[in-house]
């Protein structure tokens, strides 16, 4: 084992975050107010109060990117280092400080909706690429000797800044190639495809299960359904945002990839809603 991870850091960072200004302490508070109501008193309408406390502080980013990009990255740098802190560590650690967790989850919202980096790796693999489907496939089998041999020590997470890598970049089918032959596995580039495919197969079997849904679908046309499905859609993926971050970025922060995605939804419910609607009455 390595350093360990130091819970007092995600105070220090939290105090370096208080101060830099891109958030303050009304937005934080009117999205966990939102955030965390009772499941009884949550509405379609609460996601738009959710965009609403953070777009304040996606704004104030952007323009201190503009201005210093160097320490807009750091900022953001410390924004992931204080995410992935909380996450580990409260897994061990039953901290009772709630501003940790508020600060947490505001965070979790906050960093796929800020802008791109315009330097350093052209993939980030906490918010590009991720791994959510795996197979499992027997290769070989024999004994390992940890006793054996030197090996780099295994550090707990630790603060992080903007560091950028420097090493020669991969095409994203080298990048499979590899991974392919480290694991044994046969992904292609068709797989991320297919993986979102999956994402709004989800979305889809969701909605079909709204009573709301059935009830609209059952008397409107589909111009007025998709009207009222637009709202519960934003919702949708709120809900299933760590599912798969870059489709649920691109949804809420390009408005013509949004209204593309939501009319082709929109169409696959209203069609799977009327058709089990009609053959309910075919059966009578």
């Amino acid at each position: 084992m390595g350093e360990e991870a130091d819970p007092n850091t995600m105070y220090a960072i939290k105090a370096e975050l208080d101060a830099s200004g891109i958030y303050t302490r009304e937005e934080l508070d009117a999205f966990v107010s939102v955030y965390f109501k009772q499941k009884k008193r949550q509405s379609h309408a609460d996601h738009k109060a959710l965009t609403a406390a953070i777009d304040p502080a996606v704004e104030r980013f952007s323009i201190l990117k503009d201005k210093d990009e160097g320490q807009a990255e750091l900022i953001r740098g410390k924004m992931a280092a204080f995410r992935n802190l909380y996450a580990f560590l409260s897994q061990v650690i039953p901290y009772q400080d709630s501003e940790l967790k508020k600060i947490y989850t505001f965070l979790r919202y906050l960093l796929p909706k800020l802008p791109k980096r315009e330097s350093g790796p052209r993939y980030s693999f906490d918010d590009d690429i991720r791994l959510e489907y795996y197979r499992i496939q027997k290769i070989s089998e024999a004994s390992i000797n940890l006793c054996e041999g030197d090996a780099k020590s295994l550090d707990g997470p630790i603060e992080v800044g903007s560091g950028k890598l420097h090493k020669e970049e991969l095409l994203l089918s080298q990048l499979i190639d590899v991974v392919n032959k480290r694991f044994g596995t046969d992904f292609t580039e068709a797989d991320q495809l297919f993986f979102d495919q999956l994402f709004f197969d989800q979305i889809i079997e969701a909605a079909v299960e709204e009573e709301s849904l059935k009830e609209a679908a059952a008397v409107n046309p589909q111009e007025k359904f998709s009207l009222l499905f637009s709202g519960m859609l934003q919702a949708l993926f709120i809900e299933r945002m760590e599912q798969n971050e870059n489709i649920f970025g691109k949804f809420m922060n390009k408005k013509e990839f949004q209204n593309v995605v939501s009319e082709w939804i929109s169409e696959k419910v209203y069609n799977r809603l009327r058709g089990e609607l009609s053959e309910r009455n075919t059966g009578k």
